[in-house]
């Protein structure tokens, strides 16, 4: 199969890359580079032996977009392109609404000028807001509690009309929980700009020596040990999601969503002392107050996943944090 990844060089994107080309598809990546290295897709090409085609460009420009689509001959899409910092959406959040959901508008009207019909769409497990039920199911009442989950509520409901009007559309939703980790090689892996905007990778860098501390955002939840609780899913298990959403579609048309996640929830503090022991040494770290709009405990219920998709996580926390390790300490200043 010939497939499209809009922000394939990016970490989610980089590993489906490799996944893919260990699967026997052909991969062509689209991508303007605003949060990611090129250098990620020539260690993609270093796992894999092969380098996927590269079409540089913005999502939001229609014609340059139809072009590359209809010159890589792909038969499917994967959509992983788009802003992704909840706290710099609150900041600008009409970057996110330009960029995330005009991005996938064009992006869909360029699919359809080249009947490329077959989607699998980057979600977040945001769209659940703060969750009245655990593990959270699919079925859970959508909200969001910040710009960029609203932009994937908008854009889950897009695709949600989009097939309503018209069945031949074969779409995948994947709602992501918390992905972490980096490839068992330590040649990709997470590398954000600036100051990290997720848990791991801020407590790899602490690890390095690049920070000095960890701020903990409150240690007083109704949690074992007062902190937050995330549901944390390898990335090379969530980019295995979507070569099996993939393989779902050839035979059958639909819009469907699907939790990836372990249904497991760690602590924030479980983190830090599972990293420890991967990095072999002890990690500072403040206690400070909670931040607005921070949930409580957050995990998901994959079992539709794992009957629809036959897909579940295997990875658990020790190999999370040791992959994530070895990437960090190879790669101290990422890809840079």
């Amino acid at each position: 199969m010939n497939i499209f990844i809009t922000g394939g060089a990016g970490y989610i994107g980089s590993h489906t890359c490799v996944e893919l080309l260990n699967a026997g598809h052909q991969v062509a990546v689209f991508d303007n580079f605003c949060d990611s290295d090129p250098e990620a897709l020539a260690r993609v090409e270093r796992i894999s032996g092969v380098r996927p085609r590269l079409y540089q460009g913005d999502v939001r420009d229609l014609d340059v977009l139809t072009h590359a689509l209809r010159d890589s001959a792909a038969t499917a899409v994967i959509h992983f392109a788009g802003l992704k910092a909840v706290g710099d959406s609150v900041l600008h959040p009409l970057n996110y609404y330009d960029n995330n959901v005009l991005g996938t508008l064009c992006l869909l009207r360029a699919m359809g000028h080249c009947d490329v019909k077959q989607l699998v769409f980057s979600s977040s497990a945001t769209v659940y807001g703060d969750p009245i039920e655990l593990p959270i199911p699919e079925k859970h009442a959508l909200s969001a509690n910040n710009p960029y989950g609203q932009t994937k509520l908008v854009i889950e409901k897009m695709l949600r009309d989009l097939y309503s009007s018209d069945t031949s559309w074969r779409i995948s939703i994947l709602r992501y929980f918390n992905p972490v980790g980096a490839h068992s090689s330590g040649l990709i892996g997470e590398d954000p700009k600036g100051t990290p905007n997720n848990l791991m990778p801020f407590v790899a860098q602490v690890a390095v020596g690049r920070r000095e501390y960890l701020n903990v955002w409150g240690n007083d939840y109704a949690t074992p040990d007062g902190t937050g609780v995330r549901d944390y899913i390898h990335v090379v298990d969530l980019a295995l999601g979507h070569v099996k959403a993939l393989e779902r579609l050839q035979s059958r048309t639909e819009c469907e969503a699907f939790n990836l996640g372990t249904g497991i929830g760690y602590s924030v503090l479980d983190i830090v002392r599972a990293f420890e022991a991967a990095c072999g040494k002890e990690l500072p770290y403040r206690i400070a107050p909670r931040r607005s709009g921070d949930i409580a405990v957050y995990y998901a219920d994959p079992s539709k996943a794992k009957k629809w998709l036959n897909w579940e996580a295997q990875r658990d926390l020790k190999t999370m944090c040791e992959d994530s390790w070895r990437w960090q300490s190879t790669n101290p200043l990422g890809y840079g």
